[in-house]
């Protein structure tokens, strides 16, 4: 797939779904950086169980959401490691209630690490992906982008809109060798997924599933692995369903 030499900045990439996409383009050659949330204490630990594990990823404090903490983030990476061929824009968080119970901070919060986070990071690098004449963005929303969730209308509004930020985004950039993509994952074994009670998975969630299970977050990480490619070359502003069923468009 040719990945070799390419470097990848994937945001919110020490846990769940993040940790196994830095893994799979690791694997494949790519050198691997990520961010992680400027707060998180465990961040060497986790960069030391990697390493442990043949995996010499590099780790920068970055709030997502804040575009000057971006800006910088982006030109330390830039600086220490050199220019920056592939973005994921994986980080995320909920903050789930119904719309009668939401007050504006968790809307806030929601929408602007969801979303305001593919401005802020992409700013950052598509230009000079541009320039270079190539460059991959994969955004991660979710099925419930697609379809809606009770309780989630701030998380549903921004997973939605980052699919439209990469429409958009993709038509400007389509002639320069730089394409944009979403990926909408199902529910996945993630930690989050898995601290979701037991019987509420099993009678609520995975029989909404036609394949009967969780996806794997190795699954979802060989999809972003394939949009990084270079065969994935004519592949842009598309929205990836990867949900084993659960809904299809």
């Amino acid at each position: 797939m040719a990945h070799e030499g390419r470097i990848a900045l994937v945001t919110g990439g020490m846990g769940g779904l993040g940790e196994a996409i830095c893994m799979k383009l690791a694997a494949l050659g790519q050198t691997v950086v990520t961010t992680y949330s400027p707060g998180n204490s465990k961040a060497g630990e986790w960069l030391s169980s990697m390493k442990s594990g043949g995996y010499a990823f590099r780790a920068y404090p970055c709030n997502v959401a804040d575009f000057d903490s971006a800006a910088e983030c982006v030109r330390q990476v830039v600086a220490d490691v050199g220019p920056i061929d592939v973005l994921v824009n994986n980080a995320g968080i909920t903050r789930d209630m119904t719309f009668k119970k939401m007050d504006k901070a968790s809307w806030d919060a929601v929408m602007q690490t969801n979303l305001d986070s593919c401005f802020n990071m992409s700013k950052q690098v598509c230009d000079a992906m541009v320039d270079r004449g190539w460059g991959r963005i994969v955004n991660i929303s979710s099925v419930n982008g697609q379809k809606g969730a009770f309780g989630q209308t701030n998380y549903s509004a921004a997973k939605a809109g980052m699919h439209g930020f990469s429409k958009a985004l993709a038509l400007e950039v389509a002639r320069k060798g730089v394409t944009v993509n979403t990926i909408s994952p199902g529910y996945i074994g993630t930690k989050m997924v898995m601290a979701i009670p037991k019987d509420v998975l099993d009678s609520k969630i995975i029989p909404q599933i036609p394949m009967g299970r969780l996806g794997k977050p190795e699954e979802v990480a060989g999809l972003v692995a394939y949009l990084c490619s270079e065969e994935a070359a004519f592949l842009t502003g598309a929205n990836i369903a990867i949900n084993g069923g659960q809904h299809m468009q």
